[in-house]
């Protein structure tokens, strides 16, 4: 392909784009494809000679398409959203265009300068003391595994790297079971160990870790003559949306000196509206918090920024220095490699950037709050109607339900019934002991008519009373 073909297929794929995005609501949410069709209708072997553009976009339309799901269908209820604004996914563009390596400030000063900006617009649009400093991660599961690693070096007076984990007393990490899955891999590849992750038990309508439990737990570890290292607490878990009570959890790290880590993937986005800080009141008091723009806020996946109170324990933990990675004559300059795990770094900020200046923040906050009304519209109306029991309040706009008389199989085939319809797109969960169906509104062009449809399928599907 040369540049001129590059040009007009540049064209063609943005009207295809702009196509696609405004029929979504005529096309089912999930892909209803049968596992394994789209391997066995692609060739076995690769080809040898080029193949003419036209053919492989064809190939894409009727062998691919079939077979997505559509993250951004505005029926999409499922999961938490991964949203791409029209901005972003132009941000990205040129970012894709421009393909540089921004590991370093040299090997993109413009990159670096705009992220340190953008992640200050973000700290600020946060309500966040100006004390944290921000990186742009991949995801928060990267996020949550620096922080983890700074949680390991400070515990073991930062010998960790050098001396590895062989003969040390075991580390102990303190959460709840409400925290995401990420924070078990992140224990897993620091190489601390599940069985060395401490579920503290939850209590309250909000499923908070609770801080006498965990003070207890601490207090036994150091007399078992284990190290506690730090705490991960959450606002917004994904399951349920469960948000601990980050001044008294916080306040018992800080007591016996352990790092501390908030997860705010989902619910970080929304405090962007001050009516909404309640649920992480506190969390000034946090090391380490990371949310995803690229879940509410409408920046293309992937963009998770992770604020720090001292990031030089994270560059102490991860920066490696070799003379070719080195910036001389350029004092104060900031290497963001050394704030990630990745030495790699794509030039995210641009997405930020767009994204903020194209809506405001007012644009941003209005959906949110659409969302978050829709979403608890939707669960009174079920609660409302006999059939129905809310298993847990909605938190910002999600909530948990369950049908009236109906064991767990029975859940998962309501489920599966709804999401092969493909009007719109749910998940389950468990929670108090019993499966439970999830639902959330977040996806960036949902309308009050699209959470109602929702509303009308789910009654459809329960059957009479």
């Amino acid at each position: 392909m040369n540049w001129s073909e590059f040009a007009r297929w540049g064209a063609r794929i943005s009207d295809w784009a702009a196509n696609y995005h405004g029929g979504l609501r005529d096309k089912p949410v999930r892909a209803q494809t049968a596992p394994g069709s789209i391997a066995a209708a692609l060739p076995a072997t690769p080809p040898e000679s080029g193949t003419d553009m036209e053919a492989i976009f064809s190939d894409f339309e009727t062998l691919v398409m079939p077979g997505m799901t559509h993250w951004q269908h505005p029926r999409f209820f499922a999961y938490f959203p991964a949203n791409a604004a029209p901005p972003s996914m132009l941000a990205e563009f040129l970012v894709t265009t421009l393909a540089a390596q921004c590991m370093l400030w040299q090997t993109s000063p413009a990159a670096t300068e705009v992220e340190t900006v953008m992640a200050d617009w973000l700290r600020q649009a946060l309500g966040l003391p100006d004390s944290f400093q921000g990186v742009i991660q991949d995801s928060a599961s990267s996020a949550t595994l620096a922080a983890v690693l700074v949680m390991r070096e400070r515990a073991l007076n930062w010998t960790g790297n050098t001396a590895g984990l062989s003969g040390q007393k075991l580390l102990r990490i303190y959460c709840s079971g409400e925290v995401h899955t990420s924070i078990d891999r992140a224990i897993w590849i620091s190489g601390i160990g599940s069985d060395n992750l401490v579920r503290i038990p939850t209590k309250g309508p909000l499923r908070s870790m609770d801080p006498e439990a965990l003070a207890a737990a601490i207090e036994a570890d150091k007399a078992a003559g284990h190290v506690p290292a730090g705490v991960i607490a959450c606002t917004g878990g994904t399951s349920t949306g469960a948000c601990d009570d980050l001044k008294k959890v916080l306040a018992v790290a800080r007591a016996h000196g352990l790092y501390s880590h908030v997860d705010a993937a989902w619910a970080g986005s929304a405090m962007i509206c001050p009516e909404f800080r309640t649920l992480w009141d506190g969390v000034e008091d946090a090391d380490s918090i990371v949310f995803n723009p690229h879940k509410w806020l409408g920046a293309q996946f992937d963009c998770s920024l992770q604020f720090l109170k001292d990031p030089d324990s994270l560059v102490r933990t991860l920066a490696i220095r070799p003379e070719f990675l080195k910036t001389h004559g350029a004092d104060g300059i900031i290497n963001y490699s050394e704030w990630s795990v990745p030495l790699g770094r794509r030039f995210r900020a641009l997405k930020i950037w767009f994204l903020i200046r194209s809506y405001g923040l007012e644009g941003l906050r209005q959906r949110i709050r659409n969302h978050v009304a829709w979403s608890c519209a939707l669960a009174e109306r079920l609660r409302e109607d006999g059939r129905f029991e809310i298993v847990t309040e909605p938190v910002l706009s999600l909530f948990t339900f369950r049908r009236k008389g109906w064991d767990d199989d029975a859940h998962i085939a309501f489920v599966n019934a709804i999401n092969d319809d493909g009007r719109i797109y749910l998940t389950q969960t468990h929670t108090g002991g019993r499966i439970a169906v999830r639902f959330q509104a977040g996806q960036f062009d949902a309308t009050r008519e699209d959470v109602e449809t929702a509303g009308a399928v789910i009654s459809e599907f329960a059957g009479a009373s």
